[in-house]
């Protein structure tokens, strides 16, 4: 008697459908991906080492209080808005714009007073502003 044998068949796995699923997974997510770049400020932050001035007596300097009041050069203005601190900037600068103008600010001085000088000293075309930072005391005397 002959008998037959059940045949077995390869189990075999094909990869075609799960590939075509990652590949279109794939370009779903490239599709909706958005590549905006934000504008962004780059600001480069002073270091406080005690570096002296160079030239003290060939800059400007504004000075602002923790009241909201402005010193230009030791000169204290009468009021703390933007007419009086640009004509009393514009009269310290004779028109020298490239001189280097310093913001120094109280601790205590509100963000608002520090801006203003900011945008006045932008709005004349200063472009060397710098904000002076505190010496430590282990550094020059």
């Amino acid at each position: 008697m002959k008998f037959n044998r059940p045949r077995i068949n390869e189990i075999e796995v094909n990869l075609t459908p799960m590939i075509d699923c990652l590949l279109f997974l794939l370009v779903f997510l490239l599709v909706s991906t958005t590549f905006n770049q934000h504008s962004r400020i780059n600001l480069t932050l002073p270091d406080a080492q005690g570096v002296p001035p160079k030239n003290t007596d060939q800059r400007i300097e504004v000075v602002v209080q923790s009241s909201g009041k402005y010193l230009v050069n030791g000169q204290a203005l009468a009021g703390h808005d933007e007419v009086q601190l640009s004509t009393a900037i514009k009269q310290a600068a004779a028109n020298r714009h490239n001189l280097p103008l310093t913001i120094a600010a109280d601790a205590k001085a509100t963000h608002q007073d520090v801006v203003r000088v900011m945008d006045v000293a932008g709005k004349l075309g200063f472009m060397n502003i710098n904000i002076s930072t505190k010496v430590p005391s282990r550094g020059y005397n």
